[in-house]
């Protein structure tokens, strides 16, 4: 059987709130959701490293996405609902 898989661009700032869900969710399932536990992990180990999540500062970020809106003349576009799905 074929499995999707599934690409999903994401902002510094977007990146490290994700971390920190996972992370958090981590902490709330116990020792009696094994799988569950699993998969979370190996979500997280796709992603960059905790010294490089903790290197995103969410403050400037989040500024700069305000900046380049201003400019722009537009608000900021929302976020989109995921990925085209494709193929492995």
């Amino acid at each position: 059987m074929e499995s999707i898989r599934y690409h999903l661009e994401l902002t510094p700032a977007q990146l490290k709130i994700t971390h920190t869900a996972l992370r958090s969710l981590l902490d709330d399932f116990g020792h009696d959701e094994p799988e569950i536990v699993a998969l979370i992990r190996e979500v997280i180990a796709k992603l960059p490293d905790e010294h490089a999540i903790r290197a995103i500062r969410l403050d400037s970020e989040l500024d700069s996405v305000e900046r380049e809106s201003q400019v722009d003349g537009a608000p900021p576009e929302p976020p989109s609902s995921g990925g085209s799905p494709s193929a492995a």
